[in-house]
């Protein structure tokens, strides 16, 4: 099929894919929801919680970042990285606008 033609298709169906593409991984998962657990900045301790090597966690956080689910703060030598909360509801609204596409469909198999 070759590379994908992104300009072919909606700003939203982008939107989708890319968020969807960042949270195809577990790590990634264990990482938001272990900010969200602590729902504050979270400095250095992503290696001992997530059990990762450090090089990896920071491809990891590297990834969460481009599309800004994560926001970071540097301070010093280390980086704190938390949520982003207006990032965060805009990818509740376009997963919760998906999924709601289904609401009334009949069972068609």
């Amino acid at each position: 099929m070759g590379i994908t033609k992104s300009e072919i298709f909606t700003n939203d169906q982008n939107t989708i894919a890319a968020f969807a593409k960042v949270l195809g991984h577990p790590a990634r998962i264990a990482i938001l929801q272990h900010l969200l657990k602590t729902n504050a900045c979270v400095c250095g301790d992503l290696v001992g919680e997530i059990g990762l090597a450090q090089a990896t966690i920071s491809q990891h956080l590297k990834a969460l970042k481009a599309v800004d689910l994560i926001q970071g703060t540097i301070e010093g030598t280390s980086v704190c990285y938390c949520i982003n909360p207006e990032k965060w509801k805009q990818i509740e609204v376009i997963f919760s606008t998906l999924f709601s596409k289904l609401k009334d469909a009949p069972n068609c198999c």
